[in-house]
């Protein structure tokens, strides 16, 4: 079995610049010896499909052996497997609980998605109090993306007045810092408020943009909102926009 404290960082970084399916087999052996980084990186290649076949069952188990190590987004991994069902039964209660741990460990993307729960009350009580203060702190972090999606949530706590007093300008300002971000949530919400304030153009730059990393399943109920739009501008070059970003 491969001992990978008995290598050089030279020969780590040989192996590491193999090809995918090297770098995978080099990954899997670390994890096999007990490195609880490596199980984790392992568990998100499996989910990937890089450089190895797709198992999310498999993913799920080395996610579990890393979590059992306490690795924080191992555990973070383990709720997103509960969460979404990849390679077991969804259940969002289990998912919290994963969520809840990696949270108050400090794991921006635990806070992130412990508070998307809270918010909706999936697998906790309904606490949307509680779910802004988490947004609050993911938000606060240093990881761009985790910040600018937890944004984007604070967004609609203002556009909704959920524990807030609603504010439009607040939400406005909100959306348009997640969509700088890189949240294509964000930037779709952006376009939303842009349009609202008549600046078309710079709407449908928006909706592309939002495409280009949306998931496609986004991309289809965001076109239907699009295509059932009041505002002329959205229910074709909207609908066009927000599709071709996904073609690019």
């Amino acid at each position: 079995m491969l001992d990978p404290t008995t290598l050089s960082p030279e020969e780590i970084a040989a192996r590491l610049s193999g090809t995918p399916e090297e770098r995978a087999a080099f990954v899997r052996a670390c994890a096999e010896a007990g490195e609880a980084e490596a199980q984790a990186v392992y568990g998100q290649m499996l989910l990937d499909g890089a450089g190895v076949t797709v198992d999310p069952r498999a993913a799920l188990g080395w996610f579990k052996k890393a979590a059992a190590q306490h690795h924080v987004m191992a555990i973070n991994m383990v709720g997103r497997c509960y969460d979404l069902g990849w390679g077991t039964a969804i259940d969002k209660a289990r998912a919290a609980e994963c969520y809840r741990i990696a949270a108050e460990r400090g794991l921006d993307w635990g806070m992130y998605n412990y508070a998307t729960l809270l918010a909706l009350g999936e697998g906790v009580p309904l606490d949307r109090a509680a779910a802004l203060d988490w947004f609050r702190k993911a938000a606060a972090s240093t990881t761009p993306l985790a910040s600018a999606k937890a944004t984007n949530f604070i967004g609609s706590f203002h556009e909704d007045g959920w524990v807030v007093k609603r504010d439009l300008a607040a939400a406005a300002r909100y959306y348009a810092r997640a969509a700088q971000g890189g949240d294509f949530r964000g930037a779709f919400n952006h376009a939303r408020m842009l349009s609202a304030a008549g600046k078309f153009d710079e709407a449908i730059t928006w909706l592309k943009r939002a495409g280009a990393s949306a998931t496609p399943a986004f991309i289809e109920k965001a076109a239907a909102w699009l295509a059932a739009s009041d505002v002329a501008a959205f229910r074709v070059r909207g609908v066009q926009a927000i599709r071709s970003g996904a073609s690019c």
